[in-house]
């Protein structure tokens, strides 16, 4: 019954108009639209970096490799995660238990190990958040100088367009809706480290298993938890990490990022 009223919800959200917005091709980021936008990037990187370090070979490069991965990762990730709705939409499909991944802190915790695959000396990696603590909160991720506060930051939103990469200037957004969120951050870099080797397809936390008590029409707010933890043994989700983890060793032998 519960599995017939949920593919109603899912014929009603075509009705009405919402337009499926499928993950991005392969080929999505070397397009000549997104190169650009990945030449950009990596010139406003530069520009927050101090004068005399914006033309150092070694800068440049890290802007370039932190561009480049930023809009590889964020069509990748919506891949994996097999997100099919932009923005509120599938936030909608996950709390509706239609979709297993979608919501905006998904997508900020998979952006925030992708960029953290190597070590940085001119940039860090942060979170920041708008409407904390509102029924709006949207999470994502940023990139800022090494010693700079923020706002001097650009912000990175794979969410909105599930895997279209939305950049903006923290400096230009409203003050009163968008914070640095350290906490966030200190959370996030205890797991993923520095230079780690976590797969492209794991996810730091999972939707525990269902209870019998969840079983109304939209289910009880969802349990998250961390996909390692004794709790996650039987998860639907934990399932489906590993089998996209194996699936992804089968495709790349050898390598953890297979954009």
């Amino acid at each position: 019954m519960m599995r017939c009223l949920h593919r109603i919800l899912g014929c009603v959200l075509a009705a009405v108009g919402l337009s499926a917005c499928s993950p991005p091709s392969i080929t999505y980021p070397d397009s000549p639209v997104v190169v650009e936008r990945r030449n950009t990037l990596c010139e406003n990187l530069l520009k927050l970096l101090p004068a005399e370090q914006q033309e150092l070979a070694e800068a440049r490069e890290e802007a370039r490799w932190l561009a480049d991965t930023s809009y590889k990762a964020a069509a990748g990730i919506s891949r994996v995660n097999d997100s099919n709705f932009p923005g509120w939409a599938g936030n909608y499909l996950v709390n509706a238990r239609l979709q297993d991944r979608g919501l905006c802190w998904h997508y900020q915790h998979d952006m925030y190990r992708e960029l953290r695959r190597r070590s940085l000396k001119f940039f860090r990696i942060g979170c920041c958040v708008r409407d904390q603590g509102k029924g709006s909160e949207h999470n994502c991720v940023y990139i800022s100088p090494k010693q700079a506060a923020w706002p001097n930051a650009w912000v990175l939103d794979p969410w909105i367009w599930n895997g279209r990469l939305q950049v903006s200037d923290a400096r230009t957004l409203d003050r009163k809706d968008w914070a640095d969120a350290p906490g966030y951050t200190v959370m996030l870099s205890q797991f993923y480290t520095e230079g780690h080797n976590y797969p492209v397809e794991h996810w730091l936390k999972i939707r525990a298993k269902r209870k019998w008590y969840e079983l109304s029409l939209f289910g009880m707010p969802a349990n998250y938890i961390e996909s390692w933890s004794p709790e996650a043994e039987g998860a639907p989700q934990l399932e489906s990490m590993m089998k996209n983890v194996e699936r992804g060793r089968k495709k790349h032998p050898g390598s953890l990022i297979n954009y």
